[in-house]
């Protein structure tokens, strides 16, 4: 056994670097080991079922990490995709599916089982997928959720009715559909009756590991609820995880559980790596490659064809095509199933199990394609005009119209003084001028846009810009041309405030100074000094940290002495401090009555 764990542990570890550094992600990582010390590979592994089995836990555990991301109202708003969309692709990809089988020969009932089963998509593979690249929030990853979400729950009436199509109607339970809908209303009526105050009481134990003994026996005891009345057992983790989305405790469970997340989830990939047959596939390859590749056309195009119906836009559908495209683990079960049931032959269960594999392996190369190659050439936004200014003798001009800009312009319309502000993010000005807000579309790093504003005749020019180095261009542009404008520049931190000062900006402000000395200033009023004393001691780090930002330009691209100035201000200013304690101590001392 340990030598088992040994070498799953280093296949990942040598594997899943490898993968990273060439940019295919984690989990095409992961599969590759699982093939490299598979039957198929170095045969180090062979019960590749073991391991597969265990590791699914690694899914079920990831479904109630996404459901503790999802508070119940949230799950409301999902509704109408889950059972729209996700209602959609299922339906229309098991009957493009299953016709195509019945043109193949197959009888309808095979169809049936064929069409469906190759409908559903790998739970683990896509959410896992979708997180890495922070996807999961955009429209493509809200949608993939609802779908998957859909698909879970339609496993159900398709293991219910397995026997009929096999012609074993007597076996069909009568009200599984009842009991399911019973059993999902009592794990959350119950859960969220009973689970809050015991976390709550748990939590006052301090105990760090009974926490999480508490979370792993909710997400075990959810799902074993879900399998005794036929559900996924990934839904009942799921709902577990809604059930706790609104408790306090959920960054807590999600932090506990992450790590055995994590390690099950690498280790069902890589058994996903060792079942590939790949000795099949040396047998049949133009037949499997044709099966795989057209499994992957087909739910692509389908789920394309459902997005641009219900008015999605083309990049996101496209998106959300490719990231179902492929098999799904529950294909697996459904074959062996119908399998036992004589409902489809050991070759052809054999075949398509392959074919499943193989499309679980090739899409994540296919998701890498697309996010480097085919999202740069279709989703390249054409170059808009620049809007045209009306000459004006408005004395501010502001570049860059974010958080900070935004703030200059208000404090200005109060005061009914004029300004123009040039804009480069076209959707930001589309968003501010829904707001009646005034904003023209320019970049403020041209000279043509710089005159067509009016900078020569501003007094003022405040450069708002987030983009480090395009800040610094506009500045070099304003200072060069026109010198007698008075800058104001945002800096995004100390050495963009350096860059700016060797431009010969002198009014430069770093974007988080001013806050985080207030907040300094009300910590310490918090702690129990007086407000006063909280106060002035902001007020001599402020002076203090400005007059070292000064002294500190003229050699900060020099480490050594760098380094040295930042030690001698730091004994400087706590040499301050000292000093001011002292007075602040003696004036106490003559406050005090005799």
């Amino acid at each position: 056994m340990l030598i088992l764990i040994a070498l799953l542990l280093l296949a990942s570890v040598v594997m899943i670097p490898l993968a990273r550094r060439a940019g295919l992600g984690a989990v095409l990582g992961y599969l590759m080991a699982g093939v490299a010390i598979g039957p198929w590979g170095l045969a180090l592994i062979t019960d590749a079922d073991a391991i597969l089995h265990f590791a699914e836990f690694g899914v079920i555990l990831l479904l109630f990490v996404i459901g503790l991301e999802l508070k119940p109202s949230r799950l409301w708003e999902l509704r109408k995709p889950v059972f729209g969309l996700g209602g959609a692709q299922v339906l229309f990809t098991a009957l493009a599916i299953g016709g195509i089988a019945m043109l193949l020969g197959q009888r309808w009932q095979l169809a049936v089982v064929i069409g469906f089963a190759l409908a559903l998509s790998s739970t683990a593979m896509v959410l896992q997928t979708l997180a890495e690249s922070n996807q999961l929030t955009d429209r493509h990853g809200r949608d993939g959720l609802a779908v998957l979400l859909f698909q879970d729950i339609s496993v159900i009436p398709m293991l219910a009715i397995l026997p009929l199509l096999a012609g074993e109607a007597g076996k069909v339970e009568t009200g599984p559909f009842l009991t399911a809908v019973a059993a999902i209303v009592s794990l959350i009526l119950v859960g969220r009756k009973v689970l809050h105050p015991v976390f709550g009481w748990i939590a006052t134990l301090g105990n760090r590991e009974t926490f999480t003994a508490a979370a792993l026996l909710v997400v075990v005891g959810a799902t074993l609820l879900m399998e005794a009345v036929g559900l996924s057992a990934s839904l009942g983790a799921f709902l577990a995880g809604v059930v706790l989305a609104d408790s306090q405790y959920r960054h807590e469970l999600e932090a506990d559980l992450e790590p055995f997340k994590g390690l099950l989830l690498g280790l069902f990939f890589m058994a996903v790596g060792m079942e590939a047959n790949l000795g099949l596939l040396l047998k049949q390859p133009l037949l499997l490659l044709a099966i795989t590749g057209g499994l992957l056309a087909v739910k692509f195009v389908v789920l394309l064809a459902i997005g641009r119906i219900a008015g999605q836009r083309a990049s996101a559908t496209r998106k959300l095509a490719l990231s179902l495209a492929q098999g799904g683990e529950f294909a697996f079960v459904i074959f062996q199933l119908a399998r036992q049931q004589a409902l489809m032959p050991g070759a052809l269960a054999d075949l398509l199990t392959v074919a499943v594999t193989l499309s679980m392996l090739a899409w994540p190369l296919l998701f890498l394609l697309e996010e480097r190659f085919i999202t740069p050439l279709l989703d390249r936004q054409p170059a808009a005009p620049y809007d045209p200014i009306a000459e004006t003798d408005n004395p501010v001009v502001i570049a860059g119209y974010g958080r900070v800009g935004q703030i200059v312009a208000r404090v200005l319309m109060v005061k009914r003084i004029p300004f123009t502000v040039l804009e480069v993010d076209p959707q930001q000005v589309d968003y501010v001028r829904r707001f009646g807000n005034e904003v023209y579309f320019g970049d403020a790093s041209r000279l043509d846009l710089l005159n067509a504003a009016g900078v020569q005749r501003a007094k003022v020019f405040v450069l708002a810009i987030d983009d480090v180095e395009t800040s610094l261009k506009t500045a070099e542009l304003v200072h060069r041309h026109f010198p007698g404008v008075e800058i104001h520049a945002r800096a995004r931190n100390r050495m963009h405030a350096y860059r700016l000062m060797d431009l010969g900006v002198t009014k430069v402000m770093r974007e988080t100074w001013l806050s985080s000395v207030a907040m300094s200033e009300g910590v310490l009023v918090d702690l129990g000094f007086a407000p006063e004393h909280a106060k002035r001691t902001a007020k001599r780090f402020a002076e203090h940290d400005e007059q070292s930002l000064r002294k500190q330009h003229a050699i900060y691209d020099d480490e050594t002495s760098l380094v040295q100035s930042v030690q001698q201000a730091r004994e400087e200013l706590r040499n301050l401090f000292e000093q001011d304690a002292a007075v602040t101590d003696k004036e106490a001392s003559a406050a005090r009555p005799d």
